[in-house]
Order: structure tokens, then C-alpha cells, then sequence
């Protein structure tokens, strides 16, 4: 006889129906939806586009909207001496403006390969960086010939008692960006990875740059930044000229894309190429 037969129906009923529930196979949580992207396009110009004092010139200027007048700022970027962030697509910068707190930016890279901007937002979507996550805002930079997908985590720091655009000593930099590193960076791949890769990092950097400000087209943030660099050869310096509009659209970053390659390509400025800068300075300093 069964243990159910022996039971009162009402009770025999109950039991198989707990048995039921408990045996049914678990519903799947639903996904977050992907994070929906801001987009920066970014045009490097020649230093064609610079007058003698290394200022954007005055056609320049008039032809992509720039009316502001120049604000400095400094930064660095951490990694350790062998780039061990940003063999994982991570960044880590201080960057200081002046008159403003110290910036704190941990971003998290992802190619954007043939244009298929879904495709890398699925991929960050399986590494965790979807929609649910509001600490992290996703941006598509789209420069000449190459897009790449952004997940950016900022935090700020005190600037009380620096001047200017001054940066702290690299130890002190270094302990603000370890304790305040987010958790997806602390332990990426592993518990404490990526903490202890920021404890064993150094600057690369610092760098100074100006930047002046405007609006163009369907962009109320336009801005070019005139960027001084030391050479490759470790000697002299080299100009970065980045002409970038910030817009939530992406028919309108399409569009910007384009007309600001055609006005700055008809006037002899276009750079027919992508500087990261990024790159650039962890690979110089």
C-alpha cells in the first residue's frame, strides 16, 4: 500500500500536487535588456587645422561651430608596465579640470566589428554590462574608420588643496583609484584581479590639453581637443586634433559622421585615420 493510499483524499491530493510544483522544471529568469548606447563621433584632424600659436584656426572654428574659448585639463592613465588592463579592454584615468573635482573614469571595451553595434552590445550583455546596471553608461565611439563600444564608470575625488589642473603623485593617484575600483574591474576573470592589477600599476602620463567648445549640426556638444604628445622616438612633441559631437541618436551620428569627414576633407584637415588616444599614451609614457 502507498504511502498517498493510506491518506485522506483531500490530503493525497495536496501532497501530489506539492510534488507537481517541486518537480516542475525551473523558469528561467529573464535577461536584462542591452544597454542602450550614447554615441561619440570622433574625426582626428591634421595640424593643418592648428594656426602658428597651436590653437584651432579661425576657419576651422567657423566651419564646425566651435565658439568657446579654450578650458585645460590634465590626465593619466594607470595600467601596469605591461598594459595588463588594457589587455582585458579595461582603462583606468584620473583626469583633472580646472576648476573641478578630480575624475575617476573605469571603462570597459568592446570592439564594434563590420558596424554590428548589436552584436557587441549582446557580448557585453553576456560579460554583465546590460541595461539593469545604471553605474555603467554605454557609449559607441565612432571614429574614422572604427567604432568601439564603451562601458564607463565614473566616480570623482576632492581636488581641495591642487591648483589648476595639477594631478596628484602617482602613489596617492594610484590609492584613490584602488579604493574606489567598481566590482565588475576588482574581479574581472578573477576574485581581486583587477584590483590587484591597479595596486602594481603606474601612470602613464600625465598630459595636458585644451579644449574648445560649440555645437555643430544635430550636436549641441561639439569640441575640438588640440592634444600636445612626446614623439614616438621619446623626443619632441606631436599633435593630437580631435574633432568629436556627442549625441543620444544614432541617425544623427551617422549624419555627423559624415558631413564633418566631407567639410574637413574639402578644406585639407581630414586625418584618414583613428588615433587612439588611449593607446597612444599608455604605449609613449
Amino acid at each position: 500500500m502507498t504511502t498517498a493510499s493510506r491518506l485522506p483524499r483531500g490530503a493525497a491530493v495536496a501532497l501530489a500536487a506539492t510534488a507537481a510544483v517541486l518537480l516542475a522544471p525551473a523558469t528561467p529568469a529573464s535577461a536584462a535588456s542591452n544597454a542602450v548606447p550614447s554615441y561619440e563621433v570622433k574625426i582626428n584632424l591634421t595640424v593643418a587645422a592648428l594656426d602658428a600659436s597651436h590653437t584651432p584656426s579661425a576657419a576651422v572654428r567657423s566651419a564646425f561651430g566651435i565658439t568657446g574659448s579654450a578650458k585645460a585639463r590634465s590626465y593619466s592613465y594607470y595600467d601596469t608596465t605591461a598594459l595588463g588592463l588594457d589587455a582585458e579592454g579595461w582603462s583606468v584615468r584620473l583626469r583633472h579640470k580646472d576648476g573641478s573635482s578630480f575624475e575617476e573614469t573605469y571603462k570597459k571595451r568592446f570592439p564594434v566589428t563590420g558596424g554590428d553595434i548589436d552584436a557587441a552590445l549582446n557580448t557585453a550583455n553576456a560579460a554583465g554590462f546590460d541595461s539593469s546596471d545604471t553605474n555603467y553608461k554605454a557609449e559607441v565611439d565612432w571614429g574614422y574608420a572604427k567604432q568601439t563600444l564603451s562601458f564607463s564608470n565614473e566616480k570623482s575625488h576632492s581636488a581641495k588643496g591642487y591648483a589648476g589642473t595639477t594631478l596628484p603623485a602617482d602613489a596617492t593617484g594610484r590609492g584613490w583609484l584602488v579604493n574606489d575600483v567598481p566590482g565588475k574591474l576588482a574581479d574581472w576573470g578573477t576574485t581581486g584581479w583587477g584590483k590587484s592589477a591597479l595596486q602594481t600599476s603606474r601612470t602613464h602620463g600625465p598630459v595636458s590639453s585644451q579644449v574648445y567648445g560649440g555645437s555643430w549640426g544635430a550636436s549641441d556638444d561639439a569640441s575640438i581637443e588640440v592634444l600636445p604628445v612626446v614623439g614616438a622616438g621619446g623626443t619632441g612633441t606631436e599633435y593630437v586634433i580631435e574633432l568629436s559631437f556627442k549625441t543620444d541618436s544614432y541617425a544623427d551620428a551617422a549624419t555627423l559622421h559624415q558631413d564633418a569627414i566631407a567639410v574637413a576633407d574639402s578644406h585639407g584637415w581630414l586625418y584618414r585615420g583613428d588615433i587612439l588616444k588611449t593607446q597612444l599614451i599608455l604605449d609613449r609614457y
